[in-house]
């Protein structure tokens, strides 16, 4: 069965043709809609003040304008005339108002490439990156104020325009008779590359990015059969050119661990024997505690990608797999169509380049919980340890020391929170998807409240992962949001969050808590837990009640810690 594609609405705004981006986000071709209309040409301030253009609410729009249509101040400094640079500031903050207010009625995100200018404009030589004078430098000062000016926009996104020039072939994306003819600025690879990166960057915004890289090992981690050489002899780092691409790529891997994606190993090997290449080898920049999990055994690595998959609790649509072997490849696209495997090069000293060029792992946000997300994984590998050790679940859980620190929202936590609530889908009762803008709005109508909880243990912090919202009406509330991540589903954590929400509803002369479940293709969890271990009765069909004049016991294995 086709898996159902992301649709989006779009408007492009701009002083030069771009009707060739328009066709490309049309004609998408990758897992998604993409609907792009174009505004009249060359009315860019027209169109920024067009209530009835802006009345279409739509998902996104581009914004892309050449420096000098903004600010008439810089297309005379490109005459070289004398010019107040603070001049051109106050013209882009003009301009930013404007982008500032239309902001408001586009639901996803305002994307503005940054400016540009041809190779062919006439420059200063060695005074061009002068201080105030040259075109270059005062150039890269506007892109700096558009940053700055729209950096607080919850909405507004700068996209770097000259990545694409330089995907195009740098020079050659600027073809003068394209400009003389038809206006067109640019050549259709920039544009192609654009709209990769607008779709990536939706894609993103609405938590379909990848989460999840797994990796084989021989001849794609590093050069040779561990099996065969022994690690001592696998082919990695040193003044070998296919052992330094090897330890590029693993350092490029390290770098997008450290953003926040996983990385997980399937290899048909020996266990021991590939564990101890991995911790043993001098030369590997990857350990085994940068990797969330693995599957290294035997079996068709189709059945270890969904076993690793489920382990890590992670959809197959956000795992990208990577393999040396066109086969192996091959193999997981027929088995596993949900999951992005990329075609990848034959020529090993290509391999970081590869990983470089994948467009999949566009996020918003990046929080404390990014950051930490493999260490927190490693943890949760180590409970899941600990546990086979003892057969009772209630002994386990005891010898934790989880303590659970509530708080409300703040501006140190709200980005964080926006994550939880859009891309968790197990444990979430409505599934609800918001802008921070729209959240703030929610909580200032009537009586409502949200609380952030962060879960720790003797093994570790697990960050922020989970969220309570009520709205009071009268006495009674409703839970509007129930959400825990993945990571600390149970462990008792739900208990507590219910606890909590309880002495406060108690407190405040609440005589009735209630919950509706909307169910979706993913969160059943929840409804198990609202089903069986909730301590709420069930009034209807998705809606549970409890009532407070019963009680609610904290489970015995956490400490509940408000924070101030």
């Amino acid at each position: 069965m086709e898996t159902q594609k992301n649709k989006y609405s779009g408007i492009l705004i701009s002083d030069f043709t771009i009707d060739n981006l328009a066709s490309y986000l049309n004609n998408f071709a990758q897992g998604s809609i993409i609907e792009a209309k174009v505004s009249e040409f060359g009315q860019v301030v027209q169109a920024l003040l067009d209530e009835r253009l802006w009345s279409l609410h739509p998902d996104y729009s581009i914004i892309w304008t050449f420096p000098e249509a903004v600010s008439g101040s810089f297309a005379k400094l490109t005459n070289y005339e004398v010019v107040n640079v603070k001049e051109i500031f106050k013209e882009i903050d003009l301009f930013c108002g404007l982008i500032k207010n239309a902001s408001r009625f586009v639901k996803k995100a305002v994307f503005l490439p940054t400016w540009v200018v041809p190779s062919s404009y006439q420059w200063l030589g060695m005074l061009d990156m002068k201080h105030n004078i040259g075109v270059s430098n005062v150039l890269m000062q506007m892109n700096l104020r558009l940053s700055e000016n729209l950096d607080k926009e919850q909405n507004v996104y700068i996209l770097n325009t000259q990545r694409w020039i330089d995907a195009a072939g740098g020079d050659k994306a600027f073809n003068p008779k394209m400009w003389y003819l038809g206006k067109i600025a640019f050549i259709n690879e920039v544009f192609k590359a654009a709209a990769n990166d607008v779709v990536s960057a939706l894609e993103g915004i609405s938590g379909n990015s990848k989460k999840l890289i797994i990796v084989d090992l021989d001849e794609t981690l590093w050069g040779g059969i561990v099996g065969d050489l022994g690690w001592q002899n696998i082919v990695l780092g040193g003044h070998d050119p296919v052992g330094e691409a090897f330890l590029d790529f693993q350092k490029a891997l390290k770098a997008l661990k450290n953003r926040g994606i996983l990385l997980g190993i399937v290899s048909k090997n020996d266990e021991s024997i590939a564990k101890e290449a991995i911790e043993q080898n001098s030369e590997m920049a990857l350990r085994l505690n940068d990797f969330a999990g693995w599957q290294i055994n035997w079996l068709a690595k189709a059945h270890n990608i969904k076993a690793l998959a489920e382990e890590l609790n992670i959809g197959l649509q956000s795992v990208v797999f990577i393999d040396d072997n066109p086969v192996e490849r091959a193999q997981i696209r027929d088995l596993l169509p949900e999951v992005l495997v990329p075609e990848w090069p034959e020529d090993k000293l290509l391999f970081k380049k590869a990983l470089n060029e994948l467009n999949c792992f566009n996020n918003p946000v990046f929080s404390k919980e990014d950051a930490m997300r493999t260490k927190m994984y490693v943890q949760d590998r180590k409970r899941k340890e600990s546990k086979k050790e003892i057969t009772d679940v209630e002994q386990w859980l005891n010898t934790l020391g989880t303590i659970v620190e509530v708080g409300g929202i703040s501006s140190d936590n709200k980005s964080r929170i926006i994550q939880l609530l859009n891309k968790t889908n197990q444990m979430n009762l409505s599934t609800r998807r918001m802008t921070e803008d729209e959240l703030s709005a929610w909580l200032d109508t009537g009586k409502r409240k949200l609380w952030a909880f962060r879960v720790s243990d003797k093994l570790g912090d697990s960050g922020l992962t989970g969220i309570v919202s009520l709205d009071i009406r009268d006495n009674k509330a409703q839970i509007i949001d129930f959400i825990l991540s993945c990571r600390v589903m149970g462990r008792r954590i739900e208990k507590s969050m219910i606890s909590f929400i309880f002495e406060y509803a108690k407190k405040i002369g609440v005589v009735a808590i209630f919950a509706e479940y909307i169910p979706t293709a993913k969160n059943k969890p929840c409804l198990e837990f609202w089903e069986d271990e909730s301590g709420f009765k069930k009034i209807k069909e998705n809606v549970f009640e409890l009532e407070t004049d019963k009680t609610y016991s904290l489970p015995e294995c956490i400490k509940l810690k408000p924070v101030e």
